[in-house]
């Protein structure tokens, strides 16, 4: 058996499925595309997680479109973090290009354009579906670790939201939460102090600057209400298909901090309210997060302790999560370990540095007898990628270099009247764009403390009327006992008296 024909049976032997799946591309050696060796991804493997890595405009947009959009077309909802906002055009269909057409006669695979159906998201202010939660269903410890405190900040952080929930006040926005954290150290000091111990005010002070820090990242925008309910990602039309949820990020680059909550906020709510599933056909939801790095590199060590938690568990659920970067090593080893499907687009070394990532990059992938991977790594071509995936029984794949079939949806965004009939027709806009401020601590506290003011302001009054009544009666009796000592000893009294006195003794 000759080399290619060794490189073909071994590629469809790894990449072979009995179930359903998705069709990536073909294998390609020494330069060549062999349309036999398919590279098939079983779609029950797709919540083991994933990677897919490559320098800048090299294909790694165009890949995670791939993935989305035949996910969709499989029933899979699909959640994208679309950070340089170039993934809209999945709404559309593909017009199609000689380009394209000569990429699939050479996979020998059919080219059919189609879109997915579409909702549009935004975590700011942008246009979309705003996405938000409250700071209750956060919770101290969560928040805690967003917010970086240490232990004895945490354990503040628990008393507050035990106080809250004890006297049903509602922490929904982040002023409900600075107000109970000031109100702990000012007016309700020696209530909260009875109840549950003491406060210091220098530890309060220093999670109000965190917080301060969180809100002018735009967190202000993202808690309050209505909380977006997770099951609403899941989403299918009548005949099937399943929503691409797209989350415009385009102005989250600046505010890693924002993201990384948002992030954690989400898998925490999905991995609470989705059930356990097990081994499925297919996943419940696949999430794509582009720039990935946006997440970990301003991460404290607890939230990075947390995204890993999170990453490992996730999967019980049925969902598979993707982390869309330029390095492999943007991603912290003990989430690398965890992914079972990896692309890895070309990386170019300029310097030094980069030659060496490109080294650790290979490292990453199984050794293969028919590719010198760390070489393969720079002489990728645009739309070509090393693959290394599980097979359907979850062992790994070969190594194998893939020329990708090309999207059935447009290859650019959508314009802007596009967009926006996109969004002015989502069922979803009305549901969760309407501002809600309802009755929460912070009111309720401010209320309290007028109250108790004019309480204080009565008390205060109603004593100085007493004293001034009191005064004035004091006066009045000084006045009259005066007025008859002074007539009692003057001199006309005194004579008087006298003058009687010696009648009478006459």
């Amino acid at each position: 058996m000759d080399r290619t024909t060794q490189f073909i049976e071994e590629i469809k032997k790894g990449y072979t499925t009995k179930g359903d799946y998705l069709y990536l591309g073909a294998g390609m050696l020494n330069g060549d595309v062999h349309a036999e060796a398919a590279v098939k991804i079983p779609l029950k493997t797709m919540n083991r997680h994933g990677l897919i890595a490559g320098a800048t405009g090299t294909g790694k947009s165009k890949t995670l479109q791939i993935l989305a959009e035949n996910l969709s077309q499989k029933g899979v909802p699909v959640l994208l973090m679309d950070v340089k906002g170039d993934l809209s055009g999945i709404a559309k269909a593909a017009e199609g290009a000689d380009f394209i057409a000569e990429r699939h006669q050479k996979l020998n695979f059919p080219f059919t354009p189609g879109n997915s159906p579409t909702e549009i998201l935004s975590l700011s202010e942008q246009d979309g579906v705003r996405l938000r939660a409250t700071v209750s269903e956060f919770g101290p410890v969560l928040l805690s670790r967003i917010l970086d405190l240490t232990s004895t900040q945490t354990g503040i952080m628990a008393i507050l939201f035990k106080y809250c929930d004890d006297h049903r006040l509602p922490l929904l926005d982040l002023k409900d939460l600075k107000k109970i954290i000031q109100y702990s150290t000012e007016e309700g000091k020696d209530e909260i102090e009875e109840e549950y111990g003491r406060i210091s005010t220098a530890s309060t002070g220093a999670i109000l600057r965190k917080i301060v820090a969180l809100e002018q990242q735009g967190a202000d925008l993202f808690f309050g209400e209505r909380s977006f309910e997770v099951t609403d990602l899941l989403r299918k039309t009548n005949e099937g298909k399943a929503y691409v949820n797209i989350l415009r990020l385009t102005d989250i680059q600046d505010r890693p901090k924002l993201f990384s909550t948002f992030m954690l906020s989400l898998l925490a709510e999905i991995y609470s309210t989705f059930p356990e599933r097990g081994d499925m056909d297919k996943p419940e939801l696949v999430m794509f997060i582009d720039e990935a790095h946006l997440i970990f590199e301003e991460a404290s060590d607890a939230l990075l302790d947390q995204i890993e938690s999170i990453v490992k568990l996730i999967r019980s659920k049925g969902v598979g999560i993707y982390f869309v970067t330029q390095n492999p090593a943007d991603v912290p080893e003990e989430v690398l370990g965890q992914l079972g499907l990896k692309i890895q687009h070309a990386l170019r070394a300029f310097t030094a540095k980069d030659r060496k990532a490109i080294k650790l990059a290979a490292e990453n992938y199984p050794i293969s007898e028919f590719y010198d991977t760390k070489n393969m790594l720079t002489s990728l071509g645009i739309g070509e990628a090393m693959v290394s995936a599980l097979n359907e029984k979850g062992r790994p794949a070969p190594l194998v270099a893939t020329m990708l079939r090309a999207p059935m949806s447009r290859m650019d965004i959508l314009t802007e009247v596009e967009l926006k009939n996109l969004i002015s027709g989502s069922q979803l806009t009305s549901k969760y764009n309407e501002e809600i401020d309802r009755k929460s601590a912070y009111e309720i506290l401010n209320q309290k403390i007028e109250i108790a003011e004019r309480t204080e302001a009565q008390e205060k009054a109603k004593k100085e009327r007493k004293e001034v009544t009191e005064s004035t009666s004091r006066r009045r009796t000084d006045s009259t006992e005066g007025a008859i000592i002074k007539v009692l000893t003057s001199a006309t009294f005194i004579r008087g008296v006298m003058g009687i006195l010696n009648k009478f003794l006459k």
